[in-house]
């Protein structure tokens, strides 16, 4: 009995030095890559509200892309004069037989624009050269008093 109870407290005491050598031990963490220029994010660029409101003034050709979500857009009985609604993954299609040089204009009712700059770089890989992002979306937009038309039914 006396073994017994001699090899259990070793391998107790076994135990707690693994735990604590364990403990203290820094994984082995591999130097992050540096990113290739393929892996670096498309940068986006953004138009003010008063910027795009000269240009539909101007009646200058825009491609202009409501990317707000259905139920936000459902409930809105408006949209920017101009706009086609669509979602962020069909984007590209929308626009498949856009020419690439056209301006396309992105926007949606996110708190960071995060819907319309994906939808940017989704056509910027895609070979469109000039596209940017509605900076604030359509809460800056309404509160800009920008021209809107009826959302179509």
């Amino acid at each position: 009995m006396r073994l017994s109870k001699r090899i259990a407290v070793v391998a107790a005491a076994l135990a707690a030095c693994a735990n604590i050598a364990l403990a203290y031990q820094t994984p082995d963490v591999q130097r992050e890559k540096p990113k290739s220029k393929q892996d670096q994010p498309i940068p986006v660029v953004f138009i003010t509200a008063e910027e795009l409101k000269a240009k539909i003034a101007k009646n200058e050709p825009l491609a202009i892309l409501d990317l707000r979500a259905e139920s936000a857009y459902s409930q809105s009985d408006k949209t920017i004069k101009g706009s086609l609604h669509t979602k962020v993954r069909k984007v590209v299609t929308r626009l498949r037989d856009a020419p690439r040089d056209k301006e396309v204009i992105t926007y949606c009712a996110c708190p960071s624009d995060e819907a319309a700059a994906i939808a940017a770089r989704s056509l910027m890989a895609s070979g469109f050269k000039r596209v940017r992002v509605l900076k604030g979306g359509w809460n800056a937009w309404v509160q800009a008093g920008g021209q809107m038309e009826r959302r179509p039914l």
